[in-house]
């Protein structure tokens, strides 16, 4: 890529322009800021063909993303499957569903690590040497992971009670690990300050606008294992609310690029019941999100009760004629577990969140049966196992006796 076609960070709120660095903030409204991109450039110089014949990975969407030149962290990250569900479908009874399984990523087996890729290779092009973040887990893992195959050193800052498999699988890369007495948003706050005093590359703080695009990647992936078209229905777990709008942002740049018609289409968001200020806000027709301040949900990795881009998400649900839901702890594991039995996906307790939420939006008649449906599922049941216990059978167990065995199984 000789000339990078993102070109300033731009203020979501008030439209005012800033240089690429390590801001996210605008210092007139203090609305979030984001990337912008030179549209016509990138049209001119991206077709189906030039990205189809790149390798399978997030980058063959590059122009699309915020980096001066060339990444180099996470070049393996993406291109995920998208999974034709007919026997989730049929147990659901719609015509046509797919599940988009980031369970399996690269190297963390989450979505997160689309967007740690962007972050860290952007906090490279910026000369940081130490980055850092704010996690309820896999982000953790991500940017532990991540910055230590780029040579970073870095810290993660998580709440103290996380689940024990999220908090290994962040230990074991070499980071340092940071519990916080408090939930999420307290720990959010705290590396807020970290990085005004310090000045590191905190990839969901001052690294934010670079770090956020990353999940377009997911929906540009979606559309072209789609064949080149956008779903008329997509259900997205909401924690922040970022991943949802940055799926709607990525299919509305398909179309400004080019690379698929337009289409009507509708964004669906998925919460915990014990946590849920953006479903809420949806359900009562408002934007206006109220903070969840203790929240209370399996579901670890999406209780963020001040969600940044709650707002955003509300929105992009009501201008797409789409709608939220929650799910309870229960209905959570009788999710996990009805896409493992039918379409062998083990899903930590954010994707039983997105199906058991995708149960209800078309038991209501929000999404019709009878029109096309993804339902994104963000990490993998490996790390929320736990989550399961008490609520499985317990293994059979028998001598190593045949007559036993014919026993077993004759019951």
């Amino acid at each position: 890529m000789s000339e990078p076609f993102f070109s300033q960070l731009k203020c979501r709120e008030c439209g005012a322009l800033y240089p690429k660095k390590a801001i996210h903030v605008c210092e007139y409204d203090f609305g979030p800021l984001e990337a912008d991109y030179d549209y016509g450039k990138i049209r001119a110089a991206i077709s189906r063909g030039k990205i189809q014949s790149r390798p399978l990975t997030m980058w063959r969407y590059r122009e699309l993303l915020p980096i001066d030149g060339e990444p180099t962290v996470g070049l393996k990250v993406g291109f995920t499957p998208l999974v034709k569900a007919d026997r989730l479908a049929e147990a659901l009874g719609v015509s046509e569903l797919y599940v988009k399984n980031d369970a399996v990523n690269y190297p963390t087996l989450s979505f997160k690590d689309r967007v740690v890729a962007v972050a860290l290779s952007r906090a490279r092009e910026l000369g940081f040497k130490i980055v850092a973040c704010a996690s309820t887990g896999n982000l953790a893992n991500s940017v532990a992971a991540n910055a230590a195959a780029a040579g970073l050193e870095s810290y993660v800052l998580i709440p103290y009670d996380l689940e024990r498999s999220k908090v290994l699988n962040s230990l074991v890369y070499g980071t340092r690990v940071i519990g916080i007495e408090g939930a999420y948003d307290q720990v959010n706050r705290l590396c807020s300050e970290i990085a005004g005093k310090h000045g590191w590359g905190f990839v969901n703080v001052n690294l934010r606008p670079y770090y956020a695009e990353g999940s377009k990647t997911m929906g540009f992936e979606i559309i072209e294992q789609l064949g080149w078209e956008i779903p008329a229905h997509t259900v997205i777990p909401m924690a922040s609310g970022s991943l949802l709008t940055k799926i709607n942002k990525a299919y509305r740049e398909a179309v400004k690029v080019g690379l698929v018609s337009e289409s009507k289409f509708g964004i669906y968001g998925a919460q915990a019941a014990g946590c849920n200020p953006i479903a809420a806000a949806q359900k009562a027709g408002t934007d206006l999100i109220r903070p969840v301040p203790k929240p209370d949900t399996i579901a670890k990795s999406l209780a963020i009760g001040t969600p940044a881009d709650g707002y955003y998400a509300v929105n992009v649900m009501r201008n797409t004629g789409g709608a939220a839901e929650d799910a309870t702890d229960s209905e959570i594991i009788d999710a996990i577990k009805l896409l493992a039995e039918t379409e062998g996906i083990f899903t930590e307790t954010a994707g039983g969140v997105t199906l058991a939420c995708a149960q209800k939006l078309i038991v209501s008649g929000k999404i019709p049966r009878d029109e096309r449906i993804v339902i994104c599922i963000t990490g993998n049941g490996l790390k929320t196992a736990e989550a399961l216990d008490g609520h499985l059978p317990p293994p059979a167990r028998i001598k190593p006796s045949l007559r036993e065995f014919d026993a077993l199984i004759a019951k």
